[in-house]
């Protein structure tokens, strides 16, 4: 005959088992009071970096959540949100692929909404070619000059200087699909790509690049008195365009703008709770965004600086991102 006492006894065991299965649930939820960390993306440019510092302060500072940013390549990162490691990409470009497998098809993310900064990418050549080469910022007129940009890295085509190697890339396929004499080189960073851009500025060297926007450094020296200059490609909304969203091989024209926006996983969205709610309302500026980069990259601050000033600069912006009590 059981005692009153050993059916309290397993009624406790039942409870503390019950606690634990909760507290395991993981994806920023909370448990008893406890809050399960927020495991962030930080892809390899500056932009995603201070959007990843502004949240994870907030989450931390204001909210008490503890924050993992973990450094990862721009799409492979998706694949985390399926094995259940990762809850937040801050800054989506595009991806249609990705949208399509993990979003539509296994359901295990959601769109999250936009994040109110504006992208894109395109071709660019320094200044100081365009007025000595009228004509160079028309694609259709590069193969004549792709002398000027050969290097021992490109042997007998021309150079054409991406950054990092996990960057959104159509160029490719542009340079085989437009007939273009040139060979993709990647420069390994965004501060590798800064650099050269920089050098072809002061040294007057040749150079056509992928370049991007939001980007702290059109508005600093020197590329704000010597700015480079975009090559015009074909539209991305002309008749004869193949989207690359369509036809990644086939794509035959320019980089479409981008609203960029935010991706979750679906657990996240689930149990997420506040730190949910706030990364959901996350919204800022391009300028907003360059602000903080800017902070990190030529002021030499920590992120965690960075966004203790920017947070401290900026309350009228973050406070409408806060969950409501």
């Amino acid at each position: 005959m059981r005692t009153k006492s050993s059916r309290i006894g397993r009624l406790t065991v039942i409870l503390a088992v019950a606690g634990m299965l909760v507290a395991a649930c993981g994806g920023g939820g909370t448990a008893g009071g406890d809050k399960s960390p927020v495991r962030i993306s930080v892809n390899p440019w500056t932009g995603s970096r201070a959007n990843a510092a502004v949240i994870a302060y907030l989450l931390k500072e204001k909210l008490g959540y503890p924050v993992e940013l973990k450094d990862l390549d721009e799409g492979v990162d998706w694949q985390s949100f399926e094995t259940g490691e990762l809850d937040a990409i801050l800054e989506v470009w595009g991806h249609d692929a990705e949208r399509k497998t993990f979003i539509d098809e296994k359901k295990v993310a959601l769109d999250a909404g936009t994040m109110g900064v504006n992208g894109s990418i395109g071709w660019y050549v320094p200044g100081w070619m365009a007025e000595k080469y009228p004509d160079i910022s028309d694609w259709n007129t590069l193969n004549k000059y792709a002398e000027l940009f050969k290097t021992s890295e490109s042997g007998d085509k021309g150079q054409f200087l991406l950054g990092d190697p996990s960057y959104v890339s159509n160029d490719e396929a542009l340079i085989k699909n437009l007939g273009l004499d040139y060979k993709v080189v990647t420069g390994g960073s965004e501060a590798a790509l800064l650099e050269s851009m920089k050098q072809a500025i002061a040294q007057e060297t040749p150079l056509l690049a992928y370049f991007y926007d939001p980007q702290w450094a059109w508005s600093q020296e020197p590329l704000k008195s010597k700015p480079f200059v975009r090559v015009n490609l074909p539209p991305a909304d002309g008749a004869d365009c193949v989207d690359v969203a369509t036809d990644a091989e086939g794509v035959n024209c320019d980089y479409p703008a981008y609203e960029l926006y935010k991706a979750v996983s679906t657990k996240f969205a689930e149990n997420g709770g506040k730190a949910y709610e706030l990364i959901k309302n996350f919204n800022w500026t391009n300028l907003d965004q360059s602000t903080m980069a800017e902070l990190i990259d030529n002021q030499g601050m920590t992120p965690d600086a960075a966004a203790a000033k920017w947070v401290a600069d900026n309350e009228a912006i973050w406070s409408k991102w806060m969950p409501k009590q």
